[in-house]
């Protein structure tokens, strides 16, 4: 068998996981389900040398250092981590991981997988990817079809037709089906020639740009276009923003599957969530005798059918049933169980206020290490840094706000202006509005400081950076 080459798609935003899941910060990244963040443990299943080429990534501006990070601490070298100017759905990502796959072996065979799914049966899926492979190498474009267990109604499902030629457990596509009511649904389980959608495709490059040239062009033509004018940015390659953003919005789904002729579906029974909202973990989880799921500092009494997490503040849930808690430390979910697709309008609502909760956590990752702001009022801020060691911020300078900082562990380097000198434990200094400075640590412990910033602004975006090792603007 040829070496399949995995793409992950590290995209979305998982706004119906709120306020767990931000867009800076989104579900893919969180360890929800196991130890390991749902990107960790998808790469790690395609992990095996002899099987899988190192996994490519395609994800956003803001998330490359966090996936990069991730992707390091589970051990896993990417190919490379393909940045998005912009999103425009699944087929354009695809396309531009087919096209450089393409540059080294048209004929590459591509597994693409969305960066947040659980599978609970990981021999089970390698045995579908085999399957799938075969397919693939035959000129098939490959669905995942995952056997339903019950009759959702939240998912597309894809028709069983014929099987496909000298390949066992492959089939033609009959059809693809829209989400359907219930009763289509139920149908559909019962008759066992309907698998849900799962979003997971494997196809040869030659073979997915050829129908997206017969059947969406302009994707193909950007997706060139896109990765002709990128370039390598550190660890990252950047496709060129105007091409790219040319390109229709459109999924693997609607622009090549539903309309190919050869379009495949291989079956597959893998203990599979897309883990698409709060209901899904409760359904996942260990659950006690009354049916609770419970993450964290939670006391449940008299308490039924709930999931109930906590990532800061104890939580105590008396009487309650069929519920949804969650809470971190700046915002509490409550929601009936079964209304937790509803989310998302939660998350937009916010985003009108002009509100920052749906966005970000108070504890903001960054390359060089995070920080996380623990009080602010008018006219101040007070925020913990974290530098990991050896790292180290951009020059920069601020036009409306003075700096105090007191380092609290580690050993804090501090240019100013034009002096550089160490503080130790205890120690401080005060950057004054304008002054040119940065921060590192030389250390190999990490530099733990507390800043108090004031001044008349205090947003992120007061910061002029005259050097930057990670490319940051």
């Amino acid at each position: 068998m040829a070496i399949i080459h995995p793409v992950i798609l590290s995209g979305g935003s998982g706004t119906r996981l709120w306020p767990l899941s931000r867009t800076l910060y989104p579900k893919q990244l969180l360890a929800l389900a196991a130890e390991r963040s749902m990107l960790q443990e998808t790469a790690v299943r395609i992990a095996d040398p002899e099987r899988f080429a190192p996994p490519m990534v395609v994800c956003n501006e803001a998330h490359r250092f966090i996936i990069a990070e991730q992707l390091l601490e589970a051990g896993v070298v990417a190919s490379t981590i393909v940045i998005e100017p912009e999103g425009r759905n699944t087929a354009p990502a695809a396309a531009a991981a087919a096209v450089i796959l393409a540059r080294e072996a048209a004929d590459a065979i591509v597994m693409v997988l969305p960066s947040d799914h659980v599978i609970g049966d990981t021999a089970g899926f390698a045995a579908a990817v085999e399957t799938a492979a075969k397919a693939a190498a035959a000129g098939a474009l490959v669905a995942f079809g995952i056997t339903p267990n019950a009759p959702e109604t939240g998912y597309g499902y894809i028709e069983r037709g014929a099987a496909w030629p000298g390949v066992d457990g492959a089939y033609r596509i009959a059809r693809f089906v829209e989400k359907p009511d219930r009763e289509s649904a139920e149908a559909f389980v019962e008759g066992g020639a309907h698998a849900w959608n799962s979003g997971m495709f494997v196809f040869r490059a030659d073979r997915y740009l050829a129908e997206l040239e017969r059947h969406q062009p302009a994707i193909v033509t950007a997706a060139r276009a896109a990765v002709e004018g990128g370039r390598e940015d550190l660890d990252f390659f950047r496709l060129e923003a105007t091409s790219f953003a040319a390109s229709p919005s459109d999924s693997i789904d609607y622009a090549v599957m539903e309309k190919t002729k050869d379009a495949a579906v291989v079956p597959a029974d893998i203990a599979w969530s897309d883990v698409g909202a709060w209901s899904a973990l409760w359904e996942l989880g260990g659950k006690d005798a009354a049916g609770n799921v419970t993450v964290g500092d939670v006391l449940a009494h008299d308490a039924a059918g709930s999931y109930l997490r906590s990532e800061g503040p104890m939580v105590a849930a008396l009487g309650v049933e069929d519920l949804i808690v969650v809470a971190t430390d700046d915002a509490v979910l409550v929601a009936a169980r079964g209304r937790v697709q509803e989310v998302k309008a939660l998350t937009e609502r916010l985003a009108e206020a002009g509100r920052s909760e749906h966005e970000s956590h108070t504890l903001v990752h960054r390359p060089w290490g995070s920080y996380q702001t623990v009080d602010a009022g008018e006219r101040f801020q007070v925020k913990r840094i974290v530098v990991k060691p050896g790292r180290r911020l951009s020059l920069q300078k601020h036009a409306k706000r003075a700096e105090h900082w007191v380092v609290v562990s580690g050993t804090a380097r501090v240019t100013r202006d034009k002096e550089t000198f160490d503080l130790e434990p205890n120690q401080s200094t005060y950057i004054p509005v304008g002054t040119v400075h940065r921060l590192e640590n030389p250390g190999t412990e990490p530099l733990h400081l507390i800043e108090v910033q004031s001044g008349d602004y205090l947003g992120e975006d007061d910061i002029v950076r005259l050097d930057d090792e990670y490319g940051r603007e």
